[in-house]
């Protein structure tokens, strides 16, 4: 028979001895595992519809039952053991099936991805799709030297040569419970910050510090790079970009453990001979050096510094102007100032030019002769940022305070005018008081300018000319005096007017002499209730001796008369004092008291159109207690003191035909009080003895 052959003998017997092998190989993959989908059939309850995860510790957890552990089994085993379990709660479980709906392989992501933490690939995913599922690898990762770690065991993997050939062998198959780690490379530094291919790549491409090569100086790209055992010198000065025009390209340095070899790369370039190329080892040092210019010097040389394009030493022919040697050095650059260009000659004099006025026509200077050893200097031009000043000269310099928007150090010209100034430090501010201009100069005084009366065309003074070193200051006006009375002191008392007394706001108010009485009174917000109309005062200070204008403006209001209102002038002040005088000692001659039993009793001014009523009224009138009928006018004379009764009850009961007595200044009114009359005494004793009396009788 055919199957005794010997060869087919021997191929029976690998057979069996491969088949246990992969009887077992197929039993470990039919086991459940962590990450496995079970579906539990068991008709007639809801709760085993969903199917059951099996969570990293092996464990499902079944209705009514908890947790039960399933890993390492198979599925009959399983089935087996959940039919156990559920029996004690569930009927008929003896038809319960299990089965397997997927197969997942739970994976925890660790490191420099961009969501770190567990994910779940297909039975057959691989690394990469893991990576993936934890949002890939961020910018910065170190992808040569990614771990795997599974149980006790770790395995580095080069994920990039992986991702540079795609050989599927170079990355192991995954298994559920495994970890993956992606470290971050070196060149991210200490600080977590954000990172894209640029910015890793700006400083090298090394890794490890052992295993790189610095190169530094005048390459376009210096940085630390990885070391190459096929790579040359020549091939690590490409990978920096190369040397710049500036470098010295004779002179490079090599510094292979402290031993520095000097490498002329112009020569390699020039003979192509490998052999003048020095061995680079790991660890070592490519330094490029600057190309050191040589000092020129020479009978015909000019020298141009500052603000050009191509600043050097410049050999000029002998009709060589100064625009064309400027021009040989590119001109002045945008940031140059042109009007203060400098000539410093050769025997150790300064010249100097102003090119922006020859330029535009404003000067009739021609431009400067150059020799041979001079040196042309353009200075940079003073940046309306900057906080320093010290590159104008003071002659060419004003300066502007005050109420401008910008105060400030101006640079100055002779072609500029006050309101070219002005204007360049942004124009007066809204309190500023323009009519007070004023111009000081080095140890002269200062000149005063209306600006106000110039702008309006009323002014007949000329507009004056300033010269470098002058300071302008526009003065400001003060502020309202409530708000901040310290204000008060940036006005002089000649621009100024007082108002004190009884009105709202007293203080100390501007004057230009344009404002009436009415004007400074309003400005105060007006008289209070208890000022005294009819004795405002005036007090004049201008004059060697002040002098005092009595004001009628209870009479003004009455009558309207313009002509009882005084003009003020700067420095006066004006008074308003209380109906009371309570607070004004030395008046008596001009006053009257009202005392005894008055609803506002007190010291009141007197005028000689007042009689008995009008001195009543002001004190507020008679109390409910005040006996009218004996109103007591005691009168100090001269030589003796007199006093008479009126009784105002009477008068006011039939005033027809009855006068009032006389009131004269410095005179006391006074109504005595009901209350403590000798009837109004006993008649209280007689009331209190009757209550008294009426209350023992109700006791006994």
């Amino acid at each position: 028979m055919d199957w005794l052959n010997p060869k087919l003998r021997i191929a029976l017997m690998i057979l069996l001895l491969i088949s246990p092998f992969s009887i077992a190989q197929d039993n470990a993959n039919n086991l459940i595992q962590p990450g496995d989908s079970l579906q539990i059939n068991f008709l007639g309850d809801d709760a085993f519809e969903e199917p059951f995860e099996v969570d990293r510790l092996g464990n499902i957890v079944l209705p009514e039952v908890g947790v039960i552990t399933l890993t390492g089994l198979s599925l009959a085993d399983a089935t087996t053991l959940i039919q156990v379990q559920l029996s004690s709660h569930f009927l008929n479980t003896e038809q319960l099936t299990l089965s397997r709906v997927e197969h997942r392989l739970l994976i925890t992501v660790l490191g420099y991805v961009k969501t770190p933490g567990e994910v779940e690939i297909p039975q057959h995913g691989n690394l990469q799709m893991a990576l993936t599922e934890a949002g890939g690898i961020k910018p910065g990762a170190q992808l040569n030297k990614v771990q795997i770690r599974r149980n006790n065991d770790s395995f580095v993997i080069d994920y990039k040569q992986y991702l540079d050939t795609g050989d599927a062998n170079l990355i192991p198959e995954l298994q559920s419970l495994d970890t993956i780690f992606v470290p971050s490379s070196p060149l991210t530094g200490n600080v977590e910050v954000e990172f894209d291919a640029a910015s890793l790549l700006s400083g090298g491409d090394a890794a490890e510090k052992a295993l790189s090569v610095k190169i530094f100086g005048e390459v376009h790209k210096p940085g630390t790079f990885t070391y190459d055992t096929t790579q040359n010198i020549v091939d690590m000065l490409m990978r920096a970009g190369g040397v710049t025009r500036f470098a010295s390209v004779g002179q490079i340095r090599l510094i292979t453990d402290g031993d520095p070899i000097l490498f002329d790369l112009k020569d390699y370039l020039d003979g192509g001979s490998d052999q003048l190329l020095p061995k680079v080892a790991p660890g070592a040092t490519i330094f490029v050096p600057m190309k050191e210019e040589e000092v020129k010097s020479g009978n015909r040389t000019v020298y141009i510094m500052g603000e050009v394009f191509r600043p050097g030493a410049y050999e000029i022919q002998e009709s060589a102007s100064f625009i064309e040697i400027l021009a040989n050095a590119g001109g002045p650059s945008r940031f140059a100032r042109t009007r203060a260009i400098r000539i410093i000659r050769n025997d150790n004099s300064v010249a100097e030019f102003d090119l922006q006025a020859y330029t535009e026509g404003l000067s009739s200077a021609t431009p400067p002769a150059v020799e041979p050893g001079d040196a042309i200097f353009v200075p940079e031009k003073n940046d309306v940022n900057q906080t320093s000043w010290l590159k104008i000269t003071s002659d060419k310099a004003i300066h502007i305070i005050g109420a401008v928007v910008k105060p400030g150090r101006y640079e100055w010209s002779n072609e500029m005018s006050l309101m070219d100034l002005i204007a360049e430090s942004r124009g007066p501010t809204k309190d500023a008081d323009i009519s007070n201009l004023s111009i000081k100069r080095p140890n002269l005084p200062p000149i005063q300018f209306n600006l106000a009366q110039y702008l309006g065309g009323k002014g007949e003074q000329s507009m004056p000319k300033l010269k470098g070193g002058d300071t302008i200051v526009i003065p400001r006006h003060p502020q309202f005096p409530v708000s901040d009375k310290a204000e008060w002191v940036k006005q002089t008392g000649e621009d100024s007017v007082f108002v004190m007394g009884q009105v709202g706001i007293p203080g100390r108010y501007r004057f230009t002499g344009k404002e009436s009485f009415l004007d400074v009174l309003a400005a105060a917000n007006g008289p209070s209730d208890s000022a005294d109309l009819r004795a405002a005062r005036v007090i004049h200070r201008n004059d060697r001796q002040a002098k005092t204008t009595k004001v009628n403006l209870a009479l003004y209001f009455d009558t309207g008369d313009e002509s009882l209102l005084p003009s003020l002038q700067a420095g006066d002040t004006l008074f308003l004092p209380g109906k009371s005088l309570k607070d004004y000692n030395g008046q008596a001659q001009r006053s009257i008291k009202v005392m005894g039993a008055l609803v506002s009793p007190g010291h009141y001014r007197f005028s000689d159109d007042m009689n008995l009523l009008d001195a009543l009224a002001q004190a507020g009138g008679p109390t409910n207690s005040a006996d009218i009928s004996e109103v007591r006018i005691v009168h100090e004379g001269c030589c003796n003191t007199t006093s008479l009764v009126f009784d105002l009850a009477a008068y006011l009961r039939s005033p027809e035909g009855a006068l009032l007595p006389v009131i004269r200044p410095g005179d006391t009114i006074y109504i005595s009080s009901t209350e403590n009359s000798m009837w109004t005494q006993t008649m209280s004793f007689v009331r209190d003895m009757i209550s008294i009396a009426t209350l023992l009788i109700l006791v006994l």
